[in-house]
């Protein structure tokens, strides 16, 4: 199997080998920061790390396996993370469910005395509260700066790696999102628009 048809190998591939969206709309997806996507040609599992809800019960990645899952590894004190939090939480509201999951994973150190009043501040409703206030994820994953958010199979590996903010609940990323979400569950998976796929 070539690497590009090792990518998105659980959907089929509408990325080409550098993590680009191909197509003659292709225009259209990068300018919704779909092509920032850079594959993790083969998947990889996830390293073990532990966080904890907004209940403080301690929560693990292995429990949303079996979901398409956006990984985001955000702070309130980062001015990206900030300006992209409400899009994940109208993608959330959008897409999640028993395939699809956004886990915004909030690395800061005052744990929920931070974050709880800053989804309040913002009117953030749909996102969960996930916390790590010990950074086990930042040792675990290795990211190079926030955010960063892992695109996560339904077998619980990392599929792809985005780094800096986007509109997460643009029209081209919520159908590149819900394509993978579907081909999670099963379905005969079809290109978005713009997207066509790659490799044998």
């Amino acid at each position: 199997m070539s690497a590009v048809a090792a990518v998105w190998v659980w959907a089929g591939a509408w990325l080409d080998g550098t993590g680009a969206p191909t197509g003659h709309q292709a225009a259209a997806a990068q300018g919704a920061g779909v092509d920032r996507f850079r594959p993790t040609v083969p998947p990889k599992p996830l390293p073990a790390f532990t966080f904890t809800d907004g209940e403080g019960r301690p929560r693990t990645m292995a429990e949303f396996k079996g979901k398409v899952v956006l990984l985001n590894l955000w702070a309130t004190w980062c001015g990206p993370c900030v300006k992209e939090m409400p899009s994940l939480d109208r993608l959330q509201g959008a897409l999640g469910g028993d395939r699809f999951q956004v886990v915004a994973l909030s690395t800061d150190r005052g744990g929920g005395a931070a974050v709880v009043p800053f989804y309040a501040k913002l009117g953030i409703a749909k996102l969960g509260v996930y916390l790590d206030p010990k950074g086990e994820s930042m040792t675990a994953l290795g990211p190079r700066g926030l955010p960063t958010t892992l695109l996560i199979d339904p077998e619980g590996r990392e599929a792809a790696r985005l780094e800096g903010g986007v509109e997460w609940d643009s029209p081209e990323m919520t159908a590149f999102l819900r394509t993978m979400a579907g081909a999670a569950d099963g379905a005969a998976p079809q290109p978005p628009a713009g997207l066509v796929r790659t490799g044998g």
